[in-house]
């Protein structure tokens, strides 16, 4: 039974009735981009930014770098102001981009928490 609410348009009524048919947990990014109402422009931004940190990750983890707080920082600093930076990184965490790189931001969000 669809709910008694008022929607802008036929595509925020369709994406309301797919998320009530779909598991969200198991897509925490997708729902956040969602919730947040990230653009198409902005989701690609965040994905060009985890890119480019992650080519950072990967050099200096081959010039024997240990600590990453300033990838994280970067990250933090060029985060769309739409996501909170933690629940950004569990949820990239849990769909499993960029494994290596975001694995190490959790270590320093929960170093520093």
């Amino acid at each position: 039974m669809v709910e008694n609410i008022r929607y802008n348009d036929s595509t925020s009524f369709h994406l309301h009735l797919l998320s009530k048919v779909v598991d969200m947990d198991k897509y925490p990014l997708i729902k956040l981009i969602i919730d947040t109402g990230l653009s198409k422009d902005e989701c690609n931004e965040l994905l060009k930014l985890l890119h480019s940190l992650n080519i950072q990750y990967e050099t200096q983890k081959e010039e024997g770098f240990l600590d990453y707080t300033s990838l994280l920082l970067h990250f933090v600093g060029m985060l769309n102001e739409k996501l909170e930076p933690a629940k950004t990184i569990y949820a990239l965490k849990k769909e499993g981009y960029y494994p290596s790189l975001i694995r190490e931001f959790v270590i320093l969000i929960e170093k520093y928490d």
